[in-house]
This record gives C-alpha cells, sequence and structure tokens, in this order.
C-alpha cells in the first residue's frame, strides 16, 4: 500500500490545486485552453505528461483491491493522453480549442478534479485503515 499512498499524495494536492485554480479563475483557463488549441506545438509539449504515466504505472499497475486501482487508472490515462498529444497535437488542438470555449465545461472539470484531489489526500493523507 505504500506507493498507492505516496503516489495519491503527490496527485491529490495536485489535482485539489488544479480544480480549485480552474474554480477560480474560469475567465483565464478559457482563455488559455484558447491560446493552447491554437499552439500544436505547445500541445506536442504537454506530452511530456507521458512521462508521470510511465513512471506512476511502471510502479503502481495494481488491478484490484479497491481505491488503488484509481491510481493505476489515472497513470494509464496519462499514458494514452501524452501519446495523444506527442502522436497528434493537431487533433488534441480542437478540443483543447471547444472545451476551452465552454464555461460549463472548465467548471465541470474544476470540480471533478477538486473532488478526486479531495479523495486521494484523504486516502493519502488520513487515518490508516
Amino acid at each position: 500500500m505504500a506507493p498507492t499512498k505516496v503516489i495519491a499524495g503527490l496527485m491529490g494536492p495536485l489535482a485539489l490545486a488544479i480544480g480549485i485554480a480552474m474554480l477560480v479563475n474560469r475567465q483565464a483557463i478559457s482563455g488559455m485552453a484558447g491560446e493552447i488549441g491554437r499552439n500544436t506545438g505547445l500541445i506536442f509539449l504537454s506530452g511530456i505528461l507521458l512521462l508521470a504515466g510511465i513512471a506512476i504505472v511502471r510502479v503502481h499497475n495494481v488491478w484490484s483491491g479497491g481505491w488503488p486501482v484509481l491510481v493505476t487508472v489515472i497513470g494509464w490515462l496519462a499514458v494514452a493522453g501524452g501519446l495523444l498529444r506527442m502522436w497528434m497535437p493537431q487533433l488534441a488542438a480542437p478540443i483543447a480549442d471547444r472545451l476551452g470555449a465552454d464555461a460549463t465545461s472548465i467548471a465541470s472539470a474544476g470540480v471533478v478534479l477538486l473532488a478526486l484531489g479531495a479523495f486521494l489526500s484523504y486516502k493519502a493523507y488520513g487515518p490508516s485503515p
């Protein structure tokens, strides 16, 4: 369980911070998403997310046991997202542009990240079973 808590202890606060930023700065996030959507070079560069996903999956490829599976799923999503950004940045650009233009999408993503971050942070730093 130790690697699960360590990884959740990193991902949780980061997801919390991003979620809060998305909710507090919706207009700025919308503008940034639009800028990113017009810059395939930046999208390609953000494929470095692949490295974080590989690191998580390398030390934590757990597919049973309750909530630790969530950590593995997030790792695999990071791998897939990083590869998509590197292999097909021209396909990821319109997605970023479209999502950035929709204030509801930004708020929804912020709430999801806030909840995910709170859950992972609680599991990592909360009372041990």
